[in-house]
């Protein structure tokens, strides 16, 4: 076994290698970037190496630097985690030239899953089924639109170097065929460095289930059963289980045996994972093998009671796998979430910005949190801004779901808008709980979840009111300019003489302005709210960040959180944030005619002339965050000003970006 240990990445994997190498006694080694010289994984380590820039090129990808932080700490092995240069054949040629040992598969195995063409004929020749498909080198469009009309729309595009997510595009007819082409190899190109695409029959309702596989260098070889990953939105996972639900013995067998059989026809070693569409007609074809650790992985560690990292470094030292295949067994279920900083209301937009509060439910043998940040760190646009993976596990496959809703409850985070209220109602929509579900389980009930979302916040709208006022008032009162309680200078209930203490309370509240009509009385512990006609009182106290409260006959007992005059409450079914209203003197805003950036990115292209008329919803040009691309469209008929930037700028959220005349 090896003494020391590389991580070539960042947040919650970096963290959670650390771990598990501290555990078995293993010096670990951190690399980091300029965004990153004060994060959790460099505190965590015994040792951390600056490796250059914020941006992923100029540090985390540039592999010389990654070599020459393991030679200048001595590292005797790397590990890669996931994302960067894990799949990366390159890297691991590198390793072997140098003398490292690569935490993962050798050189023939990557490079025979990197290509998804390749690994098709791989997995043809081995037997394993496949979706009728298109997997040639030939990419002259006519062909590929061709090809897309032998198998039958719809048909999906997806880059042959690519994964998760990128580089993939749904084609349902077409007249959409050229347009999805040319945003999948452009996505591809800039994710990859590679834009061959393949094409393949999209099924229309499967689900995705992919099989954890295990190999070591002594030819040993088996699976820890499988995950199902359907709940997806833009091919990206949002909640994963295991075991898959509705799994027969014999189709777990079934694809089991496929999956190491597919490890075993590239001479796999290490941590893999073959990925299935399942039909509803209970057949199943390949999708891909990703070479590495998967971020799901946790809840397979979670229902087999196995460390899937500490397996990685014992088979990466040559040791034989820990157990076989008729010695590991299924216990429980377990569920994962991914907590994104992002807008679920805005297309999933991903958010940049700092979290002011974080506070999470507590970890037990049921609730596993797995997360890079902390509070006070910031999300930038450099990296995906995954804030925590959070896992539960019980017997069964309800109670951990229930475990599953009442831990999203207790997570609470302020200062950038996050996916964490959409995944409670991912968690809690009755055709989940009850497993009728699939790929296009999101995107078809993306309207009614956001919907029943809006009704509730409809309904709880003036208990959020009223309580936004006390937590609002009691403030203003603890922040009184008089340290001498008893003097009455030091009061801010609005006191007047013989006259009820009325005072106006003005609140940014959410993306309304609010004027209140306030009187309180019993020592400024019951308020008497007017508000646009309606007239309603609440009675209650704040109290180290909870506020006590009982308004039109319900008691709440909330958590809040203040930073710098602005407030989130984190009430059921919606995080309430306000402030109170100072009023805007500035001349200021977004003027007409003018189109701004929804978030900080890159610009990728220009995709219209300025001074080119254009129609409504016509593409302008492509921003990209976060690892995504997102187009900008003309708000109406009109003619293309001047562009205020170039691909390649970086700009940031609400940036002017170009000038647009609309038509009158």
């Amino acid at each position: 076994m090896f003494n020391s240990v590389l991580i070539a990445n960042r947040g919650e994997i970096a963290c959670r290698v650390i771990r598990t190498a501290r555990r078995m006694g293993l010096r670990s080694i951190a690399v980091f970037s300029d965004a990153d010289r004060d994060a959790l994984h460099v505190e965590m380590a015994d040792e951390a190496v600056y490796i250059g820039g914020s941006a992923a090129a100029e540090s985390y990808l540039d592999m010389d630097k990654i070599f020459a932080a393991a030679k200048q700490t001595g590292a005797e092995a790397i590990h890669p985690g996931y994302g960067f240069l894990s799949e990366n054949a390159e890297f691991c040629r590198r390793c072997e030239q140098e003398g490292i040992i690569f935490v993962g598969p050798p050189v023939g195995a990557i490079e025979a899953m990197g290509s998804k063409s390749a690994a098709k004929r791989i997995m043809t020749e081995a037997g394993v089924p496949l979706l009728p498909g298109y997997h040639g080198q030939d990419q002259d469009e006519n062909l590929l639109r061709k090809a897309a009309q032998d198998i039958g729309y719809p048909v999906l595009l997806k880059a042959s170097a690519g994964g998760g997510g990128k580089g993939m595009r749904i084609v349902w007819k077409e007249d959409e065929f050229s347009a999805a082409l040319a945003g999948a190899k452009r996505e591809a190109l800039k994710s990859f460095g590679d834009d061959h695409m393949l094409v393949e029959k999209y099924l229309t309702g499967p689900r995705h289930v992919e099989v954890q596989v295990f190999c070591d260098s002594l030819g040993n070889g088996l699976h820890l059963f499988e995950r199902d990953c359907s709940l997806q939105r833009r091919h990206q996972k949002v909640i994963e289980e295991a075991p898959a639900p509705g799994m027969t013995e014999a189709l777990r067998e079934a694809m089991g045996d496929a999956a190491v059989q597919a490890a075993k026809a590239i001479n796999y070693q290490g941590a893999g994972t073959v990925e299935f569409l399942l039909n509803s007609d209970g057949q199943f074809y390949f999708m891909e093998m990703n070479t590495r650790l998967q971020v799901e992985h946790p809840v397979t560690e979670m229902i087999t009671n196995q460390d899937l990292v500490e397996w990685q470094f014992r088979v990466a030292s040559g040791l034989p796998l820990p157990h076989s295949q008729n010695e590991l067994r299924i216990h429980g279920h377990a569920f994962e979430v991914r907590i994104y900083a992002e807008d679920t209301d805005n297309q999933f937009l991903p958010q940049t910005g700092t979290l002011n509060y974080l506070s999470t439910p507590e970890a037990t043998a049921n609730v596993r949190i797995d997360s890079g940040v902390r509070e006070g760190d910031t999300i930038s646009v450099y990296y995906d801004p995954m804030i925590a993976k959070l896992i539960t596990w019980d017997t069964d496959r309800r109670s951990a779901l229930r475990r599953m809703q009442q831990a999203l409850a207790q997570f609470h985070i302020n200062g950038v808008t996050t996916n964490r209220r959409f995944l409670e109602q991912l968690a809690a929509a009755p055709e989940f709980v009850e497993e009728n579900f699939d790929t296009g389980f999101i995107d078809k009930h993306l309207d009614t979840l956001q919907a029943n979302a809006a009704a509730a916040r409809s309904a709880e709208r003036q208990h959020h009111i009223a309580l936004a006022a006390l937590i609002a008032l009691s403030n203003q009162e603890a922040q009184s300019l008089d340290t001498h309680l008893d003097s009455p200078w030091a009061k801010a209930d609005g006191w007047r003489l013989n006259a009820p203490a009325t005072q106006s309370l003005k609140l940014n509240f959410g993306e309304e302005q609010l004027e209140l009509s306030c009187t309180l009385s019993q020592g400024g512990r019951v308020i008497d709210i007017s508000h646009d006609g309606a007239s309603f009182s609440i009675n209650g106290h704040c109290e180290n960040g909870v506020v006590h409260a009982e308004t039109q006959g319900r008691r709440f007992r909330l958590p809040y959180s203040s930073h710098k005059g602005e407030f989130c409450l984190f009430a059921t079914g919606a995080d309430v944030r306000f402030s109170r209203h100072q009023g805007d003197f500035s001349q200021q805003g977004e003027q007409e005619g003018e189109l701004t950036a929804p978030m900080n990115g890159t610009i990728v292209s220009l995709l219209v002339e300025a001074g080119t008329p254009v129609t409504k919803g016509t593409p302008l040009l492509i921003m990209e965050a976060m690892k995504m691309e997102h187009s900008i469209s003309a708000p109406t008929d009109g003619t293309v000003g001047e562009y205020y930037f170039k691909p390649g700028d970086l700009v940031e959220g609400g940036a002017e970006l170009l000038h647009f005349d609309g038509a009158e």
